[in-house]
């Protein structure tokens, strides 16, 4: 959703008219978050679909929102399609299984389809990983995946992924689809958004202590990613047992780590503070909270975290909003992960580490860092004119470029 709801104020700039299928919140069991709906455009036409109750399908295993709402969306859209004629459909969630019907309506109504791969959809990146490092059903959802990606896969028209190689690989597995337009976009950094938080800050719970300096991470948690986490967890340990009086004023905070409903997330960075004994100044909170309470957090957070998965082809979204806040940052990722050079360009104040994290110079600058960060020393992140080609603006515009790709490579087919 984020990727359309910050493209939607320019589709119609750059000659597209959009509207949008959508599940109605309600069926969601993620928080909502309303002030949402303040940046879409009133003449954009929203169209809401049903899902079936969580609350009966939960009983037979079935959680997915994709697997309750397929049926309406196949229901909703197909009579849109009888109705009105519309010359691309566009594929962009996370809830990746609503993907295979556009194989069904591009045969039935020959209208063609792109894919924004945001993630990995069929991934074999946890088959050798313990039961416990593995998400919840992974047994169903990793079979799921295998079956329905290449149903949506083989027939897609065009391709957008956050990461260059989530397109090589699809590419590679898919020889079907190697010649059709694709292209690596990020999600775009959308200004507006920060305002809107800062104006409805006070309508959110408070997380963050007013007795310590606070250092947040918001998004999702994961074993992936505690070859980042624990170098400065190791470094800030040294420093506690330096100075335990001065270094415990600090606290880290990771919040939203669990995509499980509200209150059934189990921690996966509290385990390791505890296993280095740092626990008193880690806390995680596995629920998710909303987006615009996300951005007011961070405002509200002395300095920021950013922690990247082991996996190379990991891109974290959530760089925007934190390059957007200009608070203090210390980011670790995996040294062949795009948001290393996304930050170095965009942000040279910032902190950028890849890992493995575990040389003296990395070692020293953490704890340089936190050193500074204790004594009340905050040098705020500023942006380049670099950062201007990942606004959402700039996003939209290499979306409708792939767009017109893909029905100039339609056109030609149809002439040969």
């Amino acid at each position: 959703m984020q990727r359309v709801r910050t493209s939607l104020p320019y589709f119609k700039e750059f000659g597209w008219d959009a509207e949008v299928v959508t599940v109605d919140e309600s069926y969601s069991p993620l928080p909502t978050d309303h002030l949402l709906l303040q940046t879409v455009p009133d003449y954009i036409k929203v169209h809401k679909v049903k899902a079936l109750n969580r609350k009966w399908t939960s009983k037979l295993g079935l959680g997915s929102l994709a697997l309750r709402s397929l049926w309406f969306f196949y229901a909703k859209v197909n009579r849109l399609l009888k109705q009105t004629r519309f010359d691309l459909m566009y594929f962009s969630t996370t809830q990746f299984p609503v993907c295979v019907l556009g194989a069904y309506w591009k045969k039935r109504f020959g209208i063609p389809y792109v894919i924004d791969m945001q993630d990995p959809w069929h991934s074999e990146y946890y088959q050798d990983k313990p039961k416990e490092q593995r998400p919840p059903k992974y047994w169903f959802s990793y079979r799921l995946n295998k079956m329905l990606e290449p149903i949506a896969l083989k027939h897609a028209d065009g391709l957008i992924a956050v990461s260059a190689n989530y397109i090589y690989n699809l590419k590679t597995r898919y020889p079907e689809i190697k010649a059709i337009p694709a292209d690596t976009i990020t999600f775009g950094a959308f200004a507006p958004d920060l305002a809107i938080a800062l104006k409805h800050e006070h309508s959110f719970e408070p997380l963050l202590s007013k007795n310590h300096i606070n250092i947040v991470y918001v998004g999702r948690g994961g074993y992936d990613m505690h070859k980042a986490i624990r170098p400065v967890l190791e470094v800030f340990k040294q420093l506690l047992l330096q100075n335990e009086d001065l270094y415990g004023k600090l606290k880290f905070y990771f919040i939203g780590t669990s995509y499980a409903p509200a209150g059934q997330g189990k921690p996966t960075i509290l385990p390791l503070a505890q296993e280095l004994g740092v626990q008193q100044s880690v806390v995680e909170v596995t629920n998710r909270i909303s987006y615009f309470h996300t951005l007011a957090t961070l405002q509200q957070a002395h300095a920021l975290f950013i922690a990247g998965s082991d996996d190379p082809d990991y891109t974290a979204s959530k760089i925007y909003p934190y390059l957007l806040s200009k608070k203090p940052l210390l980011a670790v990722f995996n040294e062949k992960s795009s948001a290393v050079g996304i930050i170095k360009q965009s942000a040279p104040k910032a902190s950028v580490y890849t890992i493995p994290a575990n040389d003296a110079a990395t070692q020293a600058g953490i704890g340089a860092l936190l050193s500074a960060w204790v004594q009340g020393s905050f040098d705020p992140v500023e942006t380049t004119p670099e950062f201007e080609k990942y606004s959402a603006k700039q996003s939209t515009l290499k979306q409708v470029e792939l767009f017109a790709g893909v029905l100039k490579s339609k056109q030609e087919v149809k002439s040969i």
